[in-house]
């Protein structure tokens, strides 16, 4: 008995797993399990509606720009109120979200509703990371911060597989209608758990930075020459994000459910490396991990291409799961060089900073995708078709796969170059 209560604490310190924190492990479950069996499908949902592939670079690039405009916020509500009051209104505004597209079976009112429930993940990450930064010790952030992507690996393995089976029963209209029914469900059990379960925060002094202009100032130079990296990455990833699906299963004839398999594949791969990679990144140098991961960000899209059967789907699937490698590193790089006191916020403004540049290549994404969709854009602003017309005629899966591994190599290579190289405490104290 005393043997087993020791190495249960062993595993609690080496994992990072205090109250608070299984606590938001548990509710990271229950959100994310009802947001993924319906988020990852609005794409077919879109279409099934009428919306085409406008409607679906719409979604893409709102979940972009969305995200960056709610992270500031996000960052300053959780500096003002508290982690624990900042992630019931969260809840509470996705929540709103999901019974609008219950409601309304229109391509517009889901649009309308990811204005609500795409906010959860943009606009509760900043006070996450304030949590795990408030819960632990520095030594511990990385652990922390992998515990948590992994733990939000859970649903997004799962949620997919539910989803897939729901529209597989019931079509892509009434399964992704009845996945967001779940959604609102589970939404409202974690609501219960974070008001209930969470500890009230010990009182502290709040600085919270209201200005985002003002709030600039807190990214230093470190923290930009890997927001620029970040950039970069990103339009490797969400130039093809969205058509991911479409490639996969209305191109390529894969089944919704086998689609629900490939997310899971990527998701169980990023499972299995995030607590080594977390133990090594806490005892040695950082840099090496992200450079790692936006190898992995810039290899897909180009990967992905040439897989035209389900099986050479798994291998670049699995290549997928590995752009996790340093994310948790990455953004405890952030806690780390954020100055203390104002850490939600300075990750709130580098989020805003980020996706609001990204957003347009998920804008841009569609564009590439479908000709038809650059010259109905250039007729719905008033344009002449120029420069449309020469993207209308180069438009392609091809094109807007190859486009993405441009970026991602670019930016891959100046974080090579340029990014700071910053070594664990660990480390240093081991200089000494």
């Amino acid at each position: 008995m005393e043997r087993s209560r020791r190495w249960r604490q062993v595993v609690v310190g080496f994992l990072g797993l205090k109250k608070n924190m299984l606590i938001l492990l548990a509710m990271v479950i229950l959100v994310g399990l009802g947001e993924k069996m319906a988020e990852r499908f609005l794409p077919l949902y879109l279409i099934a509606l009428g919306g085409g592939a406008f409607s679906v670079g719409l979604l893409n690039g709102l979940d972009n720009l969305l995200g960056a405009l709610y992270s500031y916020p996000g960052g300053y509500a959780s500096d003002r109120l508290g982690y624990k009051r900042a992630l019931i209104l969260f809840n509470l505004t996705a929540m709103l979200g999901y019974l609008i597209v219950i409601i309304f079976p229109y391509w517009q009112a889901v649009i309308i509703g990811a204005i609500f429930f795409l906010s959860w993940t943009a606009i509760s990450l900043p006070a996450t990371m304030d949590m795990v930064a408030s819960v632990l010790p520095q030594e511990k952030r990385t652990m922390g911060v992998s515990m948590h992507s992994l733990v939000r690996r859970i649903p997004m393995a799962l949620g997919p597989l539910l989803g897939g089976t729901m529209i597989g029963l019931f079509g892509a209209k009434n399964g992704v209608r009845l996945a967001f029914m779940v959604a609102l469900v589970l939404g409202g059990v974690s609501l219960v758990l974070q008001q209930v379960m969470i500890p009230d925060e010990e009182r502290r002094e709040r600085k919270a930075e209201g200005n985002p202009l003002r709030a600039l100032r807190l990214v230093g130079p470190d923290l930009r020459n890997l927001l620029v990296s970040d950039i970069l990455v990103r339009f490797c990833e969400q130039i093809p994000y969205a058509f991911v699906v479409i490639w996969c299963v209305s191109v390529n004839g894969i089944t919704p459910l086998q689609f629900g398999v490939l997310t899971t594949v990527e998701m169980v791969t990023a499972m299995l490396i995030y607590i080594p990679v977390a133990y090594l990144a806490d005892k040695t140098a950082k840099k090496p991990f992200v450079v790692a991961t936006f190898g992995f960000f810039t290899i897909f899209p180009l990967l992905l291409l040439f897989s035209r059967s389900f099986w050479l789907m798994v291998v670049a699937f699995v290549i997928r799961g590995m752009k996790e490698f340093g994310e948790p590193t990455r953004k405890a790089l952030i806690l780390d060089l954020a100055p203390e006191g104002k850490k939600a916020s300075t990750f709130g403004i580098y989020y805003l900073l980020r996706d609001v540049v990204v957003s347009l290549a998920a804008f841009g994404g569609a564009l590439l995708w479908d000709g038809s969709t650059a010259l109905r854009l250039a007729d719905a602003l008033g344009f002449g078709q120029g420069l449309f017309s020469w993207v209308a005629a180069v438009a392609s899966p091809t094109t807007n796969f190859v486009t993405a591994f441009g970026f991602g190599l670019l930016g891959t290579l100046v974080f090579a170059l340029f990014g700071r190289d910053l070594k664990s405490q660990n480390v240093e104290r081991s200089k000494v």
